[in-house]
C-alpha cells in the first residue's frame, strides 16, 4: 500500500487520499449527486475522467467535488497572485523629508529634487521640520519653508495635509496629482 502524505501545496485531499467514508458528491457541472461511498464517488470520477477533491472535511456529511484538480490548483494560484498584485497597488510608500528653518537653498533644492522623484514614482511625500533649542518660538519660519516647499512641487503635487503642529515639529504631506 503506498501512503501520500498531503503537503502544503495540496490542501485539498484528492482520490485515495479521501478518509471519509460517505460524502456528498458534486458533479463537473455542479449538479449534486447524492449521499455516496468512497467507492462510488472514485468510480464516478474516474468514469468522468476527472478527480475525486475533497472541498469540505468538517460537513457532515463531507463534501467532495469531482473536477479537473490540475486546473482547480492552476485558478487557485492566479486568484491568489492577482489577489496580491492588488494588495501590492494599493500600498503606497510615503517618504519623508526633513527640512529645517535654517536649511541652505542647496540643501532644499537636493531635497526637492528627491521628492519630486518620488512624487513621480506615485509615492506620497511627508516634509517635515523639527525645531531646536529656541527655534520652538518662531514656527511662523518652519512653516514658510513649508510652504515654499509645496509651492516649488505644486505642478505635481496637491496637499494632502496642511502644515501642522505636532510637539517640537511640523509636518505636512503632499500628494502626487492625478
Amino acid at each position: 500500500m503506498e501512503v501520500l502524505f498531503i503537503t502544503k501545496e495540496r490542501e485539498n485531499p484528492i482520490n485515495e487520499q479521501i478518509r471519509a467514508k460517505e460524502m456528498m458528491v458534486i458533479g463537473p457541472n455542479g449538479e449534486q449527486l447524492g449521499i455516496k461511498s468512497k467507492q462510488d464517488a472514485l468510480t464516478l470520477a474516474k468514469y468522468a475522467g476527472f478527480d475525486l477533491v475533497l472541498m469540505s472535511e468538517n460537513a457532515n456529511p463531507a463534501v467532495c467535488k469531482i473536477m479537473d484538480y490540475n486546473r482547480f490548483r492552476y485558478e487557485k494560484k492566479k486568484k491568489a497572485k492577482d489577489a496580491m498584485k492588488k494588495q501590492r497597488e494599493a500600498i503606497v510608500d510615503i517618504k519623508e523629508y526633513r527640512l529645517s528653518t535654517t536649511i541652505d537653498i542647496h540643501d532644499f533644492n537636493t531635497r526637492l529634487k528627491n521628492a519630486r522623484k518620488s512624487l513621480e514614482k506615485g509615492d506620497k511625500v511627508k516634509a517635515t521640520i523639527r525645531f531646536k533649542g529656541r527655534q520652538i518660538s518662531h514656527p511662523e519660519l518652519g512653516k514658510e519653508v513649508l510652504v515654499r516647499f509645496s509651492n516649488e512641487l505644486s505642478d505635481i503635487a496637491d496637499i494632502e495635509i496642511e502644515p501642522k503642529m505636532e510637539g517640537r515639529s511640523i509636518f505636512m504631506q503632499l500628494t502626487p496629482k492625478k
